[in-house]
């Protein structure tokens, strides 16, 4: 089950672009909370409180308890939106949770068991094809992470979502086929061998074309 994380936040009175600027100017990040069939409701956070969570991975599985003047709601971080420049949170978004409703969030897959892999050993390469798996879940119990062994792995085997851990609860939102998430490529320099014509036949008509008698010109 994801770590559940609490953030404080202050009411804002009123919405728009100049009051958001205004947040902004006192040092705050303006943001809303929205979901479980309530009014969206206004705040402003620290930045340094929202620059703390986006850093780790995982946040967008994780759980907060968002602390407003006193009131406490349980909600997923959905959007960050930063400065292009700064890259300094300008704009944040909160979903509120309600025990029982299924919820859609990012998964992070965490690979483990690398060293024990044979394709790797032999110089295969890990292609991630997803990092994370979007899924649905009850709020009660998001996963930190799926797991995916690699152990047992030869070059070209694949790691697909049958083969994940800790997925129990969850259905993936992709649901019409067992989806890949990484496999172990060939190695590079086998690629490229692989790949490079053969120059024998050249090599060979070489000699040939040298031997041959040159005809005498023709005077004129």
């Amino acid at each position: 089950m994801a770590n559940r994380m609490t953030i404080e936040a202050e009411q804002r009175q009123s919405g728009g672009k100049g009051a958001a600027r205004a947040a902004r100017r006192a040092g705050k990040v303006p943001g809303v909370v929205y979901g479980a069939n309530r009014p969206p409701e206004l705040v402003a956070l620290d930045p340094r409180a929202v620059l703390r969570e986006i850093h780790h991975s995982g946040w967008r599985s994780r759980i907060y308890d968002l602390t407003v003047n006193g009131t406490t709601t349980r909600a997923l971080l959905r959007d960050v939106q930063v400065h292009p420049l700064t890259d300094l949170p300008e704009h944040v978004d909160f979903q509120r949770l309600t025990a029982g409703q299924p919820v859609r969030v990012a998964v992070d897959v965490l690979f483990t068991n690398e060293v024990a892999s044979p394709g790797l050993k032999r110089g295969g390469v890990l292609n991630v094809v997803r990092h994370s798996v979007d899924v649905y879940c009850d709020p009660e119990n998001v996963p930190d992470h799926f797991e995916a062994d690699l152990g047992g792995l030869d070059i070209n085997d694949t790691v697909r979502w049958s083969s994940l851990k800790n997925t129990e609860g969850t259905r993936p939102i992709i649901a019409d086929r067992d989806f890949v998430v990484a496999s172990v490529a060939p190695p590079t320099k086998m690629t490229e061998a692989a790949a490079e014509p053969p120059a024998a036949s050249a090599a060979v008509a070489t000699p040939a074309a040298a031997s041959k008698p040159a005809t005498p010109a023709k005077k004129e």
